[in-house]
């Protein structure tokens, strides 16, 4: 029996649209499950700063009109780092090598003078990479681990944590926040290996990783001094006090 390509579009997606139900479950599942292991504990009073979209939950009590605040992955909301400085009057330092950030933060920042901007990416090393492109193009995160296997990329300057700090004067870190479409990974990595340990760090885990590299990874950061304070979907909240 021969079918038509009506009905082979038609069983088309019904696959897809079971497939995408599928991931939405196990993401769901994986969601409470990250939870459920790491759940987080009320150390401090916490603080929402931001919007809805890029905002992030801080404990104010270590943050200070003299901390040292890197935030990695601009995209095009800032009101995360723009409400670091106005609610403690620090500086704040922001990288992303992806062109339409930089676009955005000159339009929302670029007379801030407690706001300063590299068009640079974080990574393990001091490299060109390729930065590849989302899958829906009015979309502006790109990815050096292609998370969405997509076929075209800009290059893009990055730099070791470590290297970007000996260039910037800073011999330590009050807070870093890391939203770089999966690059968290290798970065946090890194950062651990050169024993630079924020008070307060801020992750997106992005997925899909494998949920075993993830589980890995916060173990890596409770082992170094590390607690849980918020997770809110793949956005963890962690804290060092010592």
């Amino acid at each position: 029996m021969k079918y038509g390509s009506g009905f082979r579009e038609s069983a088309s997606y019904i696959v897809r649209s079971f497939q995408r139900r599928l991931r939405r479950q196990r993401e769901k599942f994986l969601r409470k499950l990250a939870r459920f292991l790491f759940r987080p504990k009320a150390l401090l009073p916490l603080e929402k700063l931001g919007s809805d979209y890029g905002g992030w939950v801080v404990p104010s009590s270590l943050l200070s009109a003299t901390s040292v605040c890197y935030c990695a992955g601009v995209g095009e909301d800032i009101t995360f780092d723009l409400a670091l400085i106005q609610r403690f009057g620090c500086d704040v330092h922001a990288f992303d090598p992806t062109p339409r950030s930089a676009r955005h933060v000159a339009s929302q920042a670029g007379t801030i003078d407690r706001y300063h901007f590299l068009p640079v990416g974080l990574w393990s090393e001091d490299a060109e990479l390729k930065f590849y492109v989302p899958r829906n193009r009015e979309h502006v995160s790109h990815s050096i681990v292609n998370l969405q296997q997509t076929d075209d990329y800009f290059v893009g300057r990055c730099r070791r944590l470590s290297s970007l700090m000996a260039e910037l004067g800073h011999a330590h870190l009050d807070l870093l926040k890391l939203d770089i479409e999966g690059a968290e990974y290798a970065v946090l990595q890194s950062m651990l290996a050169d024993r630079i340990l924020p008070k307060v760090l801020c992750v997106e885990f992005d997925q899909p990783m494998p949920f075993r590299l993830t589980l890995k990874t916060v173990r890596a950061l409770i082992r170094a001094g590390y607690q849980t304070c918020s997770i809110d979907g793949w956005n963890f909240t962690f804290v060092r006090e010592s």
